[in-house]
């Protein structure tokens, strides 16, 4: 089965503000070589997610895992994120969707960040 993974970010008029989203799918994909990793966005940049997945689906991606590389589940990832799914799967049907909780919810997450933060504070 063919698979998919879609890191899912907000988007930025600055193009320099996805730099760090690149090197995390730069870094994603050299762990997941069997694997698609791409970018997608919720507004501002290209492409936006329902392009990249049918680009996906097209390619053959039977399953799709979007992983919303947000700090927190805020509006766009609690409100405009289900419906942008639920549209998703009435287009591709046969596509298998799993959608990760907000990067920020997951412990590991935040405790990289910790140390980061107290890191850098000596």
């Amino acid at each position: 089965m063919k698979q998919s993974l879609i890191l899912f970010a907000h988007g930025a008029r600055d193009p320099h503000w996805a730099e760090p989203f690149k090197r995390l799918r730069t870094l994603v994909q050299a762990d997941l070589p069997d694997v698609e990793v791409e970018l997608a966005f919720l507004e501002l940049m290209t492409p936006d997610l329902p392009q990249l997945v049918a680009q996906q689906v097209a390619g053959g991606a039977q399953r799709v895992t979007i992983v919303p590389v947000f700090l927190g589940q805020g509006g766009h990832v609690r409100r405009d994120l289900p419906v942008l799914i639920e549209q998703l799967r009435r287009m591709h049907p046969g596509v298998i969707f799993h959608i990760a909780e907000a990067a920020g919810e997951d412990a590991g997450v935040l405790q990289a960040l910790a140390q980061y933060c107290i890191s850098s504070s000596k």
